[in-house]
């Protein structure tokens, strides 16, 4: 089993920038896959970012346009993604998800661990 815990969200003015936190525990394996997706109310929760936690690889979907950015600490066991230039657009719960293998990372069905999300307001 792996477990994730998200933190970092709140509310932030249009134009801020925010970096949420995933600690990841339990089963650790150097072949996941990390990821971030998000879900807006009434909305199907959407990728917005992967990594591969050994090679460091990093995938984002094209709306994120060099907004958002994933990082990892392999000694912290720990996945970041930092956020600028934050619109009232992406308000909406953000999760930490991980899975095996680099393939189908975009995904939401592909992962297997799920974390129990973030908050991310943002004011107009």
């Amino acid at each position: 089993q792996v477990q994730l815990v998200e933190s970092g969200g709140g509310l932030v003015q249009a134009g801020d920038s925010l970096r949420l936190s995933c600690a990841v525990s339990g089963r650790t394996s150097s072949s996941y896959t990390m990821g971030w997706f998000r879900q807006a109310p009434g909305k199907q929760r959407e990728f917005v970012a992967a990594i591969g936690w050994s090679s460091g690889s990093t995938y984002y979907p094209a709306f994120v346009k060099g907004r958002c950015s994933i990082s990892r600490d392999n000694a912290k066991n720990t996945v970041y993604l930092q956020m600028n230039s934050l619109k009232p657009e992406d308000k909406a719960v953000y999760y930490c998800a991980a899975k095996l293998g680099l393939y189908e990372i975009g995904r939401m069905n592909a992962y297997e661990w799920w974390g129990q999300g973030t908050q991310v307001t943002v004011s107009s």
